[in-house]
């Protein structure tokens, strides 16, 4: 006769890990149909912003820093977008 003892602990593992992963959603409260917590938005002063444009207008085409930043900018908005 089979002993089917291993089944049964990888039940209990699959059990325990969606167990954990449910809870974890569930520790993210919302107000008003957003997410209670947002990411900090960093705010750069003039200067600072003009700096930073001068140095990527001296990038090469299609650098990948300029990719990167794209991306940067999207979550950025996001961000903003979070705290309304």
């Amino acid at each position: 006769m089979k002993s089917n003892a291993g089944c049964w602990k990888r039940r209990l593992a699959v059990l325990v890990i969606a167990t954990s992963w449910l809870t974890g959603c569930a520790t993210v409260r919302s107000e008003d149909g957003r997410l209670a917590t947002c990411p900090p938005v960093v705010e750069y002063g003039r200067q600072f912003q003009a700096q930073a444009a001068e140095e990527l207008a001296g990038l090469p085409e299609g650098s990948a820093i300029t990719d990167m930043l794209s991306g940067y900018a999207v979550l950025r908005d996001q961000a903003l977008a979070c705290l309304g």
